[in-house]
């Protein structure tokens, strides 16, 4: 049996251990023989094997033994009973020679055991040991075990016997580190494999061969973390299908770390980023409403993406987004100087939304503004001495300063308004125009102009309504008597208001109404004597009677609508009339003339109903006459036919007639049936039947 030993981790070249083996030699000794051949006597580093006991020399003793014990004794005549057993020796004589064999074959089939590595002085060691040595620790398979075979190896001269067979296995072993750099690399540690990499030996073939692969890992590496890259960016800026497309190309990658792992992550990745993009845009969505409610779940939706997601940076800024919404809101609120609303509405904005010294700030400006709104001095002052508390370092410390200085100047303001209302209120014109004399030394740039300006509109408006009113009064008293004259002073006296003033619209209804009245007063008996003439049937006079009413006044609608009757019932009067002229020289052309002009007859005239019955009747007469041109020329009879226009009594009639003419004219072309082939009997001949050839004859005599 071979007793081999592995080779403990801690041993290194050189360095050999002072304790003897198992056999009591030293390293020199042990591998005495080794020194004077290099190889081992058996090809393999083994123990000597112990020589055998010699066979004879054990019987001799034996013999020896047994010879003493023969040999009588002086002091007793006989030998034991036993030694005279001839079974016993028998079974000696069987057992001894046995035993001896059995050790003899065992100690000569036993194999020389392995060299302890470890307790080897290597300075002394053969080529053969540090090579099967060497061969052991790079069984192992790790960097640090193939390393130490090859430098167990590569101490021996060149000229060394067995230098080709240590190359060979140097190379290989070099082979096996960049392996297992290269697993290193596969599994996701570059920076290992590298190290790792750089361990081979400068002196073996493989080194040629290391930084060329390092920089394919390299490069391997870099392509890799750039296409991960890119697809985060592309997650980033949400957009899945370029971010998968990107993550795709891991597959392709050499390396089963960025091909497996990172691929995996990175997919994940993409898909929870897809989800909270959808989360984000769904946000959005809600949000549009442009209701503060559907603001406020919006922001909950977006707040609940995690800090590690892609899209987190995005939710964030919409979250702002959100935030800044609701204080546009607020914002509208407080321009219609809803500063409570305002307030409520931007205390409900989120801490998450990143605008908590916003709504701190616009709240301040709110709370000022306010009070700056109740028009009061107190309240200015009240507004003053809260937009001061808003320190330089905020962002509306401007607005503040601005709002500060309009509120100083319409403190003034206030005070002016004030004077000036109370000397308005006493109600006289030269109170009054005091008043308008005080607020009118408010500037227009200063806040509280626009209101001054107002006041002073409406005092105005007060004297002049107090300067006024006597005409409108005295105009209202003279109009009662109802005359035309009357009527006229009326007119004259409130035309004393001159347009701009306070009175002037009233002033000119009132004038516009008495006006109308003299006008009607003036114009009626024209109009009255144009509708005598009318019924008694002289509409030119009539017509010529209404056109004495000019245009413009109050009855001239009415006279030109009466005007445009008469001219129609003329006008009809005068178609009528042709119709009949024409209806008289009886020629097909005449007739068709005829009933076109008596159309022209409006329905509502008293004429109508006449025009209708002749229409129908010339109608009729143009369908004898075409009948009876028929009767020799059918062309001719439905040219005249044709002249019968749609809606007389005898356009269906004519139609008819036209159309039966027609067929004659230009009958069907004949359709020929197939041939009914009746089936053949044993008794009958097929006959064939030409039912067809009567038909053009039967059509003609229809």
């Amino acid at each position: 049996m071979t007793a081999e030993r592995d080779m403990p981790e801690s041993w290194l070249p050189g360095r050999a251990r002072e304790s003897d083996d198992m056999t009591g030699l030293s390293p020199k000794k042990q591998y005495n023989s080794d020194d004077a051949s290099g190889v081992p006597a058996t090809g393999s580093n083994s123990k000597s094997v112990k020589p055998p006991k010699d066979s004879n020399s054990s019987e001799n003793s034996l013999s020896d033994s047994q010879s003493d014990k023969l040999v009588p004794s002086s002091g007793y005549g006989k030998l034991p009973k036993w030694t005279k057993s001839w079974v016993l020796w028998t079974l000696l004589l069987a057992m001894v020679p046995g035993a001896i064999a059995f050790m003899a074959t065992a100690m000569l089939l036993k194999l020389p055991s392995a060299p302890n590595c470890p307790s080897i002085f290597w300075p002394l060691a053969s080529a053969s040991v540090r090579l099967h040595c060497a061969q052991l620790a790079a069984s192992k398979q790790t960097v640090k075990d193939l390393l130490q075979a090859i430098d167990l190896v590569r101490q021996l001269p060149p000229s060394h016997p067995l230098r080709g067979e240590i190359d060979r296995y140097m190379e290989d072993w070099s082979k096996d580190i960049l392996a297992l750099a290269d697993q290193n690399f596969q599994l996701g540690r570059l920076e290992v494999a590298i190290a790792t990499a750089r361990k081979v030996p400068n002196d073996v073939s493989a080194y040629k061969v290391v930084e060329e692969q390092i920089t394919k890992w390299q490069t391997i590496w870099s392509k890799a973390e750039e296409t991960y890259k890119n697809s985060e960016a592309q997650l980033r800026e949400q957009n899945w299908h370029q971010a998968f497309m990107l993550a795709a190309k891991l597959l392709r990658v050499e390396n089963k770390y960025w091909s497996t792992t990172k691929y995996d992550q990175l997919n994940r990745l993409i898909v929870s980023a897809r989800e909270d993009g959808d989360k984000l845009a769904k946000a959005r969505g809600i949000a549009e409403s442009g209701s503060v409610e559907n603001i406020l779940k919006a922001i909950k939706l977006a707040q609940s993406i995690e800090k590690d997601s892609y899209v987190y940076q995005k939710a964030q800024a919409t979250l702002t987004e959100f935030g800044r919404k609701i204080l546009a809101i607020a914002q509208t609120k407080l321009d219609r100087r809803d500063a409570d609303g305002a307030i409520e509405l931007v205390q409900k904005v989120p801490a998450v939304t990143g605008l908590k010294l916003e709504v701190e700030d616009f709240i301040a400006i709110a709370e000022a503004q306010n009070s700056a709104w109740t028009g009061t001095v107190s309240g200015l002052e009240a507004a003053i001495s809260q937009a001061q508390q808003i320190d330089i370092s905020r962002p509306v410390y401007e607005k503040a300063q601005k709002l500060i200085a309009l509120w100083q100047l319409e403190i003034e303001d206030v005070s002016r308004l004030e004077k000036a209302r109370t000397l308005a209120s006493q109600g006289t014109v030269s109170d009054l125009s005091a008043a308008i004399a005080e607020a009118q030394l408010i500037p227009a740039s200063n806040p509280r102009a626009r209101e001054a300006r107002q006041e002073i509109g409406r005092w105005v408006a007060q004297v002049q309504i107090i300067e006024d009113r006597p005409y409108l009064d005295r105009a209202d008293q003279i109009a009662l008597f109802d005359d035309v004259n009357s009527l006229q002073a009326a007119i004259a006296e409130a035309s004393q208001v001159r347009r701009g003033r306070a009175l002037y619209q009233e002033a000119r209804r009132k004038i516009v109404t008495w006006t109308d009245k003299i006008q009607r007063t003036e114009d009626q008996p024209y109009l009255d004597r144009a509708r005598a003439l009318a019924s008694s049937g002289d509409l030119p006079s009539a017509i010529e009677t209404a056109r004495q009413i000019s245009p413009g006044r109050a009855l001239s609608q009415e006279a030109q609508a009466s005007i445009n009757e008469w001219q129609s019932q003329l006008r009809a009067r005068e178609n009528w009339k042709r119709a009949r002229e024409t209806a008289l020289v009886g020629t097909p052309e005449a007739l068709a003339q005829a009933i076109r002009i008596a159309n022209r007859v409006p329905e509502g005239s008293s004429l109508w109903s006449d025009a209708s019955i002749a229409v129908d009747q010339w109608s009729q007469q143009l369908l004898d006459i075409a009948r009876a041109q028929g009767e020799s020329d059918m062309a001719r009879g439905i040219e005249t036919a044709r002249l019968i226009p749609r809606g007389t009594s005898a356009y269906s009639a004519a139609r008819d007639q036209i159309r039966a003419w027609e067929e004659f004219l230009n009958p069907p072309a004949p359709q020929i049936e197939p041939e009914v082939v009746p089936e053949a009997t044993p008794t009958e001949e097929p006959t064939t039947e030409q039912p067809t050839t009567e038909q053009p004859a039967t059509t003609q005599e229809q």
